[in-house]
Formats: C-alpha cells, structure tokens, sequence
C-alpha cells in the first residue's frame, strides 16, 4: 500500500484516534502492517513501565498477518513518575522524524485529544519544573479564584485546564513560570495531518467498556496494582493516575469493596470516554477534519 494513498497526498502523518475500547489500536496496527508503518502512541498512560493491564498496552495486538508493527511512546517512564506534555511533545517529534527518515509511514494512534493536539498542532510548550511552594499556596485558593487569576494571565481557549483542580493549579504554575521565563520554551511546527476517527456508537462503545473491564479485572488488574504498591509505589502515586489505578488501589487499601470498586470504575470510564468524544468534536469545531469509520470498515482512500 502506497504511503502518500494512505495519509493522502496533502498530509505528512495518519493520526488513528478514538475513545476507550472502540478498537483503534487494532485497526492502527492492522493498517500499519499493510503499509510499512510504525505506530507512535499518544496514550497519556501506556508511557509508565508496569502499568500495563490498566492501561491496555495490548501489546500482542501489535502483530497482524505475521508482521510485527513497531511502536513508540509505549514504557519509557517509571511508575511513579509524572510523565508531562511537554515532554510527550518533545519525544512525539523525535519518534516522528526518525520514523520518516527511515521512510515509514508514521501512524499516531490514541484517545489523549490533548496529546494529539500537541503533536500535531504546533503547540508552543514551555518546560516547567514542579514548585511544590507555589502548589501549596495555590492549593489555598479556591477554584473560582484561581480561574479568575488564570484568566487574568492567559486566554482560556482550552477548556481541560478548568476542569479539576490538579489541572488549574499545573496550568497556573506554567503561566506564572512562562511570566519569569519568557524564553524558556521549545516550539514545533504543525504537522500536515489526516484524521482517522474510530467511531462504534455510544450503546456499543458502553458495552465494549463494561465488557473489557470485566476482562482486566478477571485477567489480573489486581495483582498488577499490588505489585506496584508492593515495589514501593505509595498509594497516592497510582491515585494519581486515576481510573483503573485510582479504583483499584482504594479497593486495595480497604477504603473500599470490591463491588464499590467495580462499579464507580465502570461509571468512571464512561464518563472519561464521553469527556474523549466532547474533546475530538471540539478539535472538529475547530476547524480539524476527522473522518469518522467503524473500527472493521476499509479506510477509503
């Protein structure tokens, strides 16, 4: 399959996106497989090592008709660690620019909408350390006065920085270092892209999910979680990461059941794949085409 066909003629990188459980992985690898391609996640989770059940690495599925795809982005960071955007971009250009000079065809595949976006749209991105004295203050504030104080510094065009606490204050803290460090950011260009969306149907996307969490459960999401914890990982570092992580270390600690567990996991999930689908109609709002499919139709070239 001809690389120019597949991303089309006026495009650089085939981006596969969708939300949870709708099958995109499958279809990215199948599609890379018929055309020489390699996948670069744009999963904000799959980068952790060890956290794999939860996350839905399936790395299996990255072999189709006997060809194994090869993948990026996929355990690079530490459990523990908080992998940040700005490092996404910056090692989303360098995965990118090696797979073209080898002549690939680079395949982004993911439901992160914000990880998406930074790759491909040119964000301008500053590199900004923790201050754990700024947090605190900030943490003092409540959170009407910190989106006036956000938006008395930048324009609120991006909507996901409002939308919990942990976000406001992070988004705070990179507004008040780009004031002190006007310089001290990294800028890369858009990328030329064509957008595949895998789309199942919110009846059928609700059944995949419960079906699929049922699964990790049974498949040792459990066990997964206790040996991170028994590795030394503190329960509010998985917290951090939410769902699977967040759900399963509570049941994990006692603070929960397993059947509290299951279900506000399960409500959890669906309310983080409404949150995906409301981000990539936000992207089409913004003028971004995205080319909706089922995730076992043929791409129309």
């Amino acid at each position: 399959m001809n690389h120019n066909l597949v991303i089309g003629m006026n495009a650089d990188l085939l981006c596969i996106l969708g939300p949870t459980a709708c099958g995109k992985t499958k279809y990215a690898v199948k599609l890379a497989a018929s055309a020489s391609g390699e996948i670069i996640s744009a999963d904000s989770r799959q980068v952790y090592r060890g956290m794999d059940i939860g996350t839905g690495k399936d790395l299996c599925e990255y072999t189709y008709n006997g060809v194994e795809v090869p993948y990026h982005l996929i355990d690079i960071a530490d459990p523990g660690s908080r992998y940040n955007i700005f490092e996404y971009q910056r090692d989303f250009h360098k995965a990118y620019e090696d797979i073209k000079s080898r002549g690939k065809l680079p395949v982004l595949c993911g439901g992160s909408g914000l990880y998406i976006e930074a790759a491909t749209a040119g964000y301008q991105l500053p590199e900004v350390p923790p201050d754990p004295l700024l947090r605190e203050e900030l943490e003092r504030e409540s959170s009407e006065e910190l989106i006036k104080r956000l938006a008395a510094m930048k324009s609120l065009h991006n909507v996901s920085d409002t939308q919990s606490r942990k976000r406001l204050i992070r988004a705070l803290e990179i507004a008040i270092y780009q004031q002190q460090n006007p310089s001290n950011s990294t800028e890369y260009p858009p990328i030329k892209t064509r957008f595949i969306g895998i789309d199942v149907g919110r009846e059928e996307r609700i059944k995949r999910i419960d079906k699929r969490l049922k699964e990790r459960l049974k498949g040792g999401m459990i066990d997964e979680v206790k040996g991170l914890l028994d590795s030394g990982l503190k329960p509010e570092d998985l917290i951090y990461y939410g769902l699977e992580y967040k759900y399963v270390t509570l049941y994990i600690t006692g603070e929960i059941s397993y059947v509290q567990m299951e279900s506000r996991l399960s409500t959890a999930i669906h309310q983080f794949a409404k949150r995906q689908m409301t981000w990539f109609r936000g992207m089409e709002r913004r003028g971004i085409n995205i080319e909706w499919v089922s995730p076992e139709g043929r791409l129309v070239l």
